[in-house]
């Protein structure tokens, strides 16, 4: 167990088993608790929900969430200035993947960067004004709002929500062409196929009940449509005090590096060249009965006095780079009216 606070958060950060000893013990007992964990599911949070404080940490997972700040906000001109990693130095990143792709290392690789981020908000503001799916905020450290559903358990049931392919919806036709696009149909396929298999660790009757569906996204500078699929499996009659084992076979989430999962792991390591830390990590409730969570994306790091936001995508052996690296600029958005 790691007893050191990151900056502001006064929680323990706690190593992989503590976290996942931890998690089956509250879920066994049904107790309520948050959880938030990092990209390679080595370190995180378990929070029961009596010791959230709201001057700390902040979400809205589901149905659930902290209370409405008594900070009222002024509204203002949102200013956003962004700094994005170089094409040329992308260029190289993504070159090193397509190559271990093309080698046959990896069918799918979720290449992220980050870039520097210039505003007149701070984390808090940015989350109270946000509209998100999923939002977390700890302060002085990170902001997440997510669209993403990693997994949700309902009455014995598990569901997972995969999102590959990311179109501006402003574009003619931008539904069907993203439908239509036959590397976004592989890419999207490969991921399906990998959660289908991860879940079937964990679940019986495994089975992809919504196939390509299409959401809407908002941003503050056009919308954009997102593709996803849902994928359902029957839990064992124990599955609430082994929550944390279930969730831990799971991690990393499938949609945020790729397939073979191992391998494609080790070309990320190699490509990145940066620590993506609790960015694309999962977070979550459970409420004593059932669990929702979501996968951190849409996610500002607070560094210092700067603020890095990191965003990425899926490279395959049809990806081309121009594309590629103006989706990663083009994930660069919060939800805010």
């Amino acid at each position: 167990m790691n007893k050191t606070v990151r900056q502001g958060i006064p929680h323990e950060l706690l190593d992989r088993e503590s976290l996942r000893e931890r998690m089956n013990d509250l879920a066994g007992g049904g107790m309520p608790f948050l959880f938030i964990i990092d990209y390679e599911a080595r370190q995180g949070y378990v929070i029961e929900e009596d010791k959230i404080d709201p001057e700390f940490i902040r979400f809205q997972i589901g149905k659930e969430g902290t209370a409405a700040s008594a900070l009222e906000i002024q509204e203002k001109l949102l200013q956003w200035e962004v700094t994005p990693v170089s094409k040329e130095e992308y260029q190289q990143r993504f070159t090193y993947v397509v190559s271990q792709i093309r080698s046959g290392n990896s069918f799918l690789t979720n290449l992220t960067q980050p870039s520097f981020l210039t505003t007149n908000y701070s984390l808090l503001e940015l989350y109270q004004r946000s509209s998100a799916k999923y939002k977390l905020w700890l302060k002085d450290t990170f902001l997440v709002l997510s669209p993403e559903t990693f997994v949700t358990i309902r009455k014995g049931e598990i569901v997972s929500c995969p999102m590959k392919g990311t179109i501006d919806a402003t574009l003619e036709q931008a539904e069907e062409q993203i439908l239509n696009d036959q590397k976004e149909l592989a890419e999207h396929a490969t991921i399906v196929d990998l959660i289908r298999n991860d879940l079937s660790m964990v679940a019986g009757n495994v089975r992809v009940t919504r196939f390509r569906f299409v959401e809407r996204i908002r941003t503050m500078q056009t919308d954009l449509l997102q593709v996803s699929s849902e994928i359902k499996g029957d839990l064992p009659a124990d599955y609430q005090k082994r929550i944390g084992d279930i969730l831990f076979s799971l991690l990393p989430a499938g949609s945020i590096c790729g397939a073979p999962k191992e391998k494609t792991l080790d070309i990320i390591r190699q490509a990145e060249g940066y620590d993506r830390g609790f960015y694309t990590g999962v977070c979550g409730y459970f409420d004593g009965l059932d669990m929702e969570s979501a996968v951190m994306i849409r996610y500002i790091e607070q560094q210092g006095d700067h603020l890095v936001f990191k965003s990425g995508g899926g490279v395959t052996s049809q990806s081309q780079c121009d594309s590629e690296y103006n989706e990663l600029i083009q994930k660069i958005y919060v939800p805010v009216s």
